[in-house]
């Protein structure tokens, strides 16, 4: 005898067996988690994902076989004739064609699994038709790609058997009252035959019960079959991440060329500013101060010396001249600025009494970093400080600069209204975007975190060496 109680806690079984009562007790987060097993299970066949997959499967599936025979018939026939020029031309032709049915598998996956693959570089041939040839038979991405055309094989195949079978065997049987009156049972093969014994379906006699038996089956295999073909599309999307990808080598290649383009472009966008603060700042200064000593010589040597003009003129291109000075120092202070001479320490305590916020900073280093990614440590605390003082309306900051192994840590936080994020451009924190690119230019990482109302603290990681 069993009696079900439910309370808020959960569920209480009470079991009564051979006189003796036991009690089981399902706490509610486990029957939440239950029941939210059952609605994924119950709504999965009528989920457009679901029909998604199956539709990949099939695609895929004979995208497979066709190019897993071009890559088989290509590759002997290049086999049998590589002891001539021509075997050579046959296996780069291959090649070719099996990076061109990788991008197709791709396509399929960004297409129906909304799984973006990344591509990886396009193919470069060197000149000329030798060239051509070498580049082929050496493409890392061609090899790569008939390694997964041939590894597919035997996913393919036990798809077929697990995943597809079960498919074909649940419209099977939620269709066998209206085309089974003639036939004792739906064919049977793959996963639902090796799963089911002799004769299931056979039970009984063909009337209405028999029928209704294997509709219900059909019914329990509809529910079934998407997590079957799942399954093996969790396993085909692993395999492209794998093969159909940039290799390693390849990704690293690509972020380097990415990393040396921006320290490029960064750096000719530098050089222009230099170029239009000298123009239009000291340049003119000096020009206004070289003007006015020469009215001062001219009234000099005009013999009718009027004192009071010529200080004038000198008192003019004195502060001119000084603040032509003032530029240049501020300008050079940009470029690299010489309280770094006395190291990290020292120049963000100098940061730190310069800012209008009180700031408080703590450094830990064993090892002194290089200077590239001193100034660029120094530079990422500049601008973050700066922000504090513009827009995060904070009493108090802080600077942690630590380091961690092979790693420098550099900590900026502030108790402000929060709300800060590296990619709004055009707003209060665009100068994050630009800090995030002079950080990644070295393999370092940016981190913001800065929910509204606050706090905000912005995480550099460096490397020690540039």
């Amino acid at each position: 005898m069993m009696r079900a109680d439910v309370e808020e806690s959960g569920l209480r079984l009470h079991l009564r067996t051979r006189g003796r009562e036991r009690v089981f007790v399902v706490p509610q987060a486990r029957l939440d988690q239950l029941h939210q097993i059952a609605t994924t299970v119950a709504k999965a066949p009528f989920t457009r994902r679901t029909w998604r997959e199956l539709l990949f499967f099939v695609l895929a599936g004979l995208l497979q076989v066709v190019g897993g025979a071009f890559i088989v018939v290509t590759m002997a026939a290049g086999t049998a004739l590589v002891v001539t020029f021509v075997g050579l031309v046959v296996f780069a032709a291959s090649l070719r064609g099996a990076r061109g049915i990788g991008g197709w598998h791709r396509g399929l996956a960004r297409s129906l699994l909304d799984t973006d693959i990344e591509e990886p570089a396009p193919f470069v041939a060197r000149p000329g038709f030798f060239g051509w040839l070498q580049s082929a038979l050496r493409d890392r991405t061609s090899w790569r790609a008939v390694v997964y055309t041939l590894a597919k094989a035997p996913l393919v195949a036990f798809g077929v058997w697990f995943a597809l079978s079960t498919w074909l065997a649940a419209f099977t049987c939620l269709t066998y009252p209206i085309w089974g009156a003639h036939t004792n049972r739906p064919a049977e093969f793959g996963f639902v035959r090796n799963l089911f014994s002799p004769g299931y379906f056979s039970v009984g006699t063909n009337g209405f019960w028999h029928g209704l038996f294997i509709f219900v089956t059909g019914v329990l295999l509809f529910f079934v079959a998407p997590w079957t073909m799942r399954l093996v599309v969790v396993v085909d999307r692993l395999l492209m991440r794998a093969l159909l990808s940039p290799d390693a080598v390849m990704a690293r290649m690509r972020t380097l060329e990415q990393a040396r383009t921006r320290t490029v472009d960064a750096s000719a966008a530098t050089l222009r500013r230099i170029e239009r603060d000298l123009h239009d700042g000291t340049q003119a200064q000096l020009v206004a101060v070289a003007m006015r000593l020469g009215q001062a010589k001219e009234k000099l040597a005009a013999g009718d010396i009027d004192l009071d003009q010529v200080r004038r003129l000198v008192d003019d291109a004195h502060r001119g001249a000084k603040e032509a000075i003032v530029e240049l120092r501020d300008l050079a202070r940009g470029i690299h600025p010489p309280v770094l001479d006395i190291g990290l320490e020292g120049a963000l305590s100098t940061l730190a009494a310069r800012s209008a916020v009180p700031t408080d900073v703590t450094v830990t280093l064993q090892d002194r970093p290089t200077p590239a990614i001193e100034a660029i440590a120094y530079f990422c605390v500049a601008e973050l400080l700066a922000n504090v003082t513009q827009h995060s309306q904070a009493s108090r900051a802080s600077v942690s600069c630590v380091q961690h192994g092979a790693w420098l840590r550099v900590v900026v936080r502030d108790d402000g209204r929060g709300g800060a994020h590296s990619v709004l451009v055009g707003s209060s924190s665009s100068g994050l975007a630009g800090l995030g690119e002079r950080v990644q230019a070295v393999d370092g990482h940016l981190d913001v975190a800065s929910p509204p109302g606050g706090p905000t603290v912005v995480t550099v990681d460096l490397p020690l060496h540039a």
